[in-house]
C-alpha cells in the first residue's frame, strides 16, 4: 500500500513539474509584467499584472469621471472584442486602468462595470496607487496629467500585449471599427498563443 501511494505521489509530481516549470520562466526584460505594484479590480480583488502572464491582453488608461473620451476607449475595446471570433475572444483579455486613483474607488470601477455590462470572464477595471499609475502610463507610452477642474487631459490608447506582457502594438485610433493593423497583430498574438498552449 505505501509503495502505491509513493508511486501516486511521484507520478503527480512528474506531471506538476512542467506546469511549476512554465509558471517559474523569467519574464522578458521587456515585459510590462516586471512591474510589481499591486492593483484592485472592480470586484476589490488585488492582483499584480504578471497574473495574466499566459494570454494576450488589450490595456488601456482611463478614469471613470471621463465623460467623452474615456466612453470611447471602453467602446473601441468591445469593437475590438466585437470584431474577433468567439474562439478568439475567449483568449483575449481586456484590462483598464484608472489615471484617477484619488477618485476611481472599488465602487466608482464596479459602477461603470455594471453600468457597461462588461463580461467578466475577459474584462478587468482596476485601479493602483499613484506612483503605480505613473509606472504604467510610462511602459504603456501614456501621457497624462491633471487638469485644474478635476479632469485628466490624456493619451486615448489601446496596447496590445502578449501573453509574456510584452507591447506588441498600440493605436490611438478609436471608434467603432477597429485599426485593421492592429487587429492583425492581435489575431497573430492569438494564434501564437493558442500554439503554444
Amino acid at each position: 500500500m505505501n509503495r502505491i501511494a509513493c508511486l501516486l505521489i511521484a507520478a503527480l509530481l512528474a506531471l506538476a513539474a512542467p506546469l511549476a516549470a512554465k509558471d517559474a520562466r523569467p519574464l522578458p526584460a521587456d515585459s510590462v509584467y516586471l512591474l510589481e505594484d499591486v492593483y484592485t479590480d472592480q470586484a476589490g480583488k488585488d492582483f499584480r499584472l504578471a497574473e495574466g502572464r499566459g494570454k494576450p491582453r488589450l490595456v488601456a488608461m482611463f478614469y471613470t469621471s471621463c465623460r467623452y473620451v474615456c466612453p470611447l476607449i471602453v467602446d473601441s475595446a468591445r469593437g475590438v472584442e466585437r470584431a474577433l471570433e468567439p474562439a478568439e475572444r475567449e483568449r483575449l483579455g481586456i484590462l483598464l486602468v484608472s489615471l484617477d486613483p484619488a477618485r476611481d474607488d472599488v465602487a466608482a470601477l464596479k459602477s461603470v462595470f455594471d453600468k457597461r455590462r462588461l463580461d467578466p470572464a475577459r474584462w478587468t477595471l482596476a485601479r493602483t496607487g499613484a506612483a503605480g499609475v505613473r509606472r504604467l502610463a510610462a511602459v504603456l507610452g501614456v501621457r497624462y496629467r491633471p487638469l485644474a477642474d478635476g479632469e485628466f487631459n490624456h493619451t486615448s490608447a489601446l496596447v496590445l500585449l502578449d501573453a509574456e506582457g510584452r507591447v506588441l502594438a498600440r493605436t490611438e485610433r478609436l471608434g467603432a471599427v477597429p485599426d485593421p493593423d492592429f487587429m492583425a497583430a492581435l489575431r497573430a498574438s492569438l494564434a501564437r498563443s493558442t500554439t503554444a498552449d
